[in-house]
């Protein structure tokens, strides 16, 4: 008998069912189109891997309570294949979805197949091919008790991080998984933004060639800039471009493609009420980079200004500094967001574990997520991650970083959209002075929407543009 089944063998379905398969488990192997299934099977052979061409037959073969793993594209693909598993299922079985699903749909599948006495699992994955391969970040949602069945075999393939701690941990109900999911790809976003920002401040402003950024991107992944992102970033700078000369990375049109997970984050945050411009704004510069022959003929009517070369290590140490603060607001908005969905939702999310999880595997993981868990250690019920003792010396410390390389990139004509957003975020959060009461009387002025008073308790409609005596 077979431990689970693999439903959907592309390239992340594949490598999971080969991860479950080396940790000893007995995977069947599923694909509508058996083509696929016989391709894996020769070209990745496995002797705890059994390749079923018939549907039922693969779920028959299965240990109960049945588990059941979908590796398929979000959407109605994932509505189609659990319509097919119904019949096939008894009380107690347990379907998982392991790919990038809105969290919404998640929570509407859990409670439609909770009806019919099934167990519904959203479980986000993080670490690409690689980390499905040989040890992803795993979010597990889904009912609590339900989820000792398929514990174990998620922890045996999830990443390990370097104290050993498996980096998957029972996130919350439903729709909780998908969620925290969603989020990690949100600040991924933001992320790779920053980095990105940082690498044309480099180019742009201080008159580095690829070779140069380099190595300064491998002196920055031995600092507290040490991460997965910063390690492979630094590793793109010095690729041969292999159909030419030169680098491969100033081969590569200027134009970025996206999922839609950082633009559900984004609409999930407004929704919410949560400010999360960085992540917003990292969504819109991919957004913008697709009107490349636009941004061209835009750039001959507003010409940027040339931006006197800065080539010095305190130019560097600026760069270095603003990204690590700009990144810190970053995860700040993103773990905000978790927090208010935690309370929408009811689902009592554990921020410290969360952070732990995304220590390895995952495309986030960073020594910075240390610093994350020892703030919710310090406090689990912190109100926000700026407003941790640790993080809040370290924005004060290097925000003037953060503030003169964006200055000289705004003055400049040069594009910083996440980490002007850091910086405006920064003002915002820590502001008492907004104008919003002047705001409040333009709507009570053509709206009557009312106001408060700081001398009175309660709400207030003013006659307008009338004389008061």
């Amino acid at each position: 008998m077979n431990d689970i089944a693999m439903i959907g063998l592309a390239v992340m379905g594949r490598s999971l069912a080969l991860n479950m398969a080396d940790h000893g488990y007995e995977v069947a192997a599923y694909n509508r189109s058996y083509a696929l299934t016989q391709e894996m099977m020769e070209k990745y052979p496995h002797e705890h891997v059994h390749a079923y061409q018939d549907l039922k037959e693969c779920i028959h073969s299965l240990m109960k309570p049945r588990k059941v793993m979908l590796m398929v594209k979000a959407g109605k693909p994932v509505d189609m294949v659990i319509e097919q598993l119904i019949p096939l299922l008894e009380e107690g079985d347990i379907i998982i979805d392991g790919g990038n699903s809105f969290f919404e749909d998640t929570i509407r599948r859990e409670a439609y197949l909770k009806e019919k006495g099934l167990h519904f699992f959203g479980v986000g994955i993080s670490g690409g091919e690689d980390g499905a391969r040989f040890g992803p970040s795993i979010m597990p949602g889904g009912n609590q008790k339900a989820y000792e069945e398929i514990r174990h075999i998620l922890e045996d393939i999830c990443a390990k991080a370097e104290d050993g701690k498996a980096c998957c941990t029972y996130i919350g109900e439903n729709g909780a998984g998908h969620y925290v999911k969603m989020v990690h790809n949100g600040i991924e976003y933001a992320d790779m933004q920053l980095i990105a920002e940082a690498y044309l401040l480099l180019k742009h402003a201080g008159g580095f060639d690829n070779k140069e950024i380099h190595q300064i991107f491998e002196a920055w992944n031995d600092s507290e800039l040490n991460s997965f992102l910063i390690q492979i970033t630094a590793d793109i700078f010095k690729e041969k471009d292999d159909l030419g000369s030169g680098e491969l990375l100033d081969k590569i049109v200027d134009s970025a493609a996206q999922k839609g997970t950082g633009r559900w984050t984004s609409i999930e945050a407004l929704k919410q009420g949560v400010d999360i411009s960085m992540i917003t704004a990292s969504c819109n510069a991919r957004i913008m980079s697709n009107q490349l022959k636009q941004r061209q003929q835009a750039h001959v009517v507003y010409p940027t200004q040339k931006i006197a070369i800065q080539h010095d290590q305190s130019f560097v140490d600026d760069v270095k500094e603003g990204l690590y603060t700009a990144k810190i607001i970053a995860y700040a908005q993103g773990f905000d967001l978790l927090k208010h969905a935690s309370n929408t939702y009811q689902w009592n999310l554990s921020f410290g574990e969360i952070a732990s999880i995304f220590r390895a595997g995952c495309i986030i993981r960073a020594q910075f997520l240390n610093d994350i868990m020892k703030a919710y250690a310090r406090d689990t019920k912190l109100s926000h991650l700026m407003m941790d003792e640790f993080f809040s010396s370290q924005i004060q410390k290097h925000q003037e970083s953060l503030r003169r390389i964006t200055s000289l990139a705004i003055e400049k004509g040069n594009a910083v959209p996440a980490m002007s957003n850091a910086i405006s975020y920064l003002d915002m959060f820590s502001s008492t002075h907004m104008g919003a009461n002047l705001i409040q009387a333009q709507r009570d002025y053509f709206g009557a929407h009312t106001y408060e008073r700081i001398d009175q308790v309660g709400s207030f409609h003013h006659a307008w543009g009338h004389d008061h005596e």
